[in-house]
């Protein structure tokens, strides 16, 4: 099912959702962020169908998300990597998992860490000049250029 374009909308959620907004997507990245970079390991590991994937790895590869790297000649077949604006997509899929792990039912599969440490992380929304954490008292207003 094709779903409609939201990305003429005068705001930057909706552009981004046009990228990354289609639900198979970051389920992708979070297997390209476990590791699994090759075409076969992400569809063995989501279950998504081939056309699927091919097309979702498309859409990432033209919006920059990922790069490939050939890893093999004949037949040609490639490795997905992150670029540095798939990198940042971390803190908004750890920001879904947080969300999910609280308030959807079943027991969380997994967790989000860094470093050699494996040390948990947690996305935070922060107050860019006091520093206060109070996510209940966030909204949205128009920008001012």
């Amino acid at each position: 099912m094709k779903r409609s374009s939201v990305g003429h909308l005068p705001c930057s959620i909706a552009r981004s959702l046009d990228l990354v907004g289609e639900w198979w997507t970051p389920v992708i990245l979070r297997e390209i962020f476990h590791g699994h970079r090759r075409f076969e390991e992400i569809r063995v590991q989501t279950g998504i169908s081939r056309n699927i994937l091919t097309e979702r790895l498309g859409a990432l590869l033209d919006g920059e998300v990922v790069s490939q790297e050939r890893y093999q000649d004949r037949p040609a077949r490639y490795e997905y990597h992150l670029t540095e604006r798939g990198q940042e997509l971390l803190p908004v899929l750890v920001a879904l998992m947080q969300w999910g792990d609280k308030w959807m039912p079943g027991r969380p599969e997994q967790v989000a860490v860094h470093g050699p440490a494996q040390h948990p992380v947690r996305a935070v929304l922060t107050c860019v000049e006091c520093g206060e954490v109070e996510p209940a008292d966030g909204h949205f207003r128009e920008s001012v250029s």
